[in-house]
């Protein structure tokens, strides 16, 4: 009664039910409520307001900027953890200081730091509108990334971005395009990219390729990725924070990408991966089990397949991924 009342105007969302419906639903408080931002009064001439906030936006400095990083960091940590759903406010404000900021900044000098520290937090808020099902918001803020990339003259945010953005395509039933968009992030940052830039590249081709029905181009991919990745337990570049890739981590990347495949050797890299997995990413946690029980599920190992599906419906339902819970679902209507 009360969604109904809600839909048609005759009863307001109260706060009570408004901090509810956004973890269910990953909107923020803003598109739940369907408010329109309120218009900026101007001044009698309007340069008074523009010049304060140019002076406000020169005034960021290197301390700022980390600042920003370090909010951009917090949030990473508090989503591997305890999912998107309930970040999705303070993502929409971090992103909006951000974007203010580089709006009304004037000098490249000013602008690139700023435009860097968007890049890498617009795809993490790209990557959260994913995992809660708003496809439409995760594709605007690649496009974000992506510009705030060009900006900050950071081709490989741009690549990452780019890659990023086709797995909206494949979610969407297009993948054949977004191997295309793949293969044309890997051409824009070419060698210039770390090595681990570059294994995640290709990881992510290979996994796309899986979808779109290439296994030859798969394999290839995977194969190229594992030669690229730099050995040893480290996971982030320097260079490239909005990545995390070592050893570990792509071998529970080729297993997913096998089990798409239904190749029967996915099983035993996905249990090494789940062996030595970093216990604190636990949406990452709840996909592998979903991979696991898709791969027992090609082996036909049925009691295995149920054990995992209800390990990873625990998970994502403990961080409110509507990605992994479709992943779930669907794979419980073929048991």
């Amino acid at each position: 009664m009360y969604v109904s009342e809600w839909e048609n105007g005759k009863r307001t969302i109260s706060d009570r039910y408004a901090a509810i419906l956004r973890k269910l639903l990953g909107v923020t408080d803003a598109e739940l409520r369907d408010i329109a931002p309120l218009p900026v009064a101007p001044s009698v001439d309007g340069y008074d307001e523009l010049l304060s906030r140019i002076d406000a936006a020169g005034s960021v400095g290197a301390s700022m900027v980390k600042a920003f990083n370090d909010q951009t960091e917090l949030l990473r940590t508090m989503d591997r953890q305890l999912g998107a759903a309930s970040l999705v406010d303070q993502m929409a404000g971090h992103l909006g200081a951000l974007e203010d900021a580089l709006s009304f900044a004037v000098l490249p000098a000013a602008r690139r730091p700023v435009a860097l520290a968007l890049a890498g937090a617009s795809t993490l808020a790209a990557w959260q509108a994913i995992d809660s099902g708003a496809v439409e918001r995760a594709w605007r803020h690649y496009e974000l990334a992506k510009r705030a990339a060009r900006d900050a003259e950071a081709p490989m945010y741009l690549a990452h971005a780019m890659a990023e953005q086709a797995y909206v395509l494949c979610e969407a039933g297009r993948s054949a395009l977004g191997v295309e968009l793949v293969r044309d992030a890997q051409r824009t940052v070419g060698r210039s990219g770390s090595p681990r830039l570059r294994a995640w590249l290709y990881a992510a081709e290979a996994e796309m390729c899986a979808y779109a029905g290439m296994p030859d181009d798969c394999r290839c991919a995977l194969d190229a990725a594992m030669a690229s990745i730099p050995p040893g337990p480290e996971d982030r570049d320097p260079d490239m924070l909005s990545i995390f890739l070592n050893g570990v981590h792509l071998d529970r990347w080729r297993g997913n990408v096998l089990a798409l495949l239904g190749d029967v050797d996915a099983v035993a890299s996905l249990y090494g991966a789940l062996a030595a997995m970093d216990p604190t990413f636990v949406r990452a946690r709840a996909g592998l089990h979903t991979d696991l029980a898709h791969a027992h599920l090609t082996r036909a190992e049925y009691d295995d397949a149920h054990t995992h599906l209800r390990q990873a419906r625990l998970l994502a339902s403990r961080t409110g991924s509507v990605r992994q819970r479709r992943r779930v679902d669907t794979l419980s209507a073929q048991l």
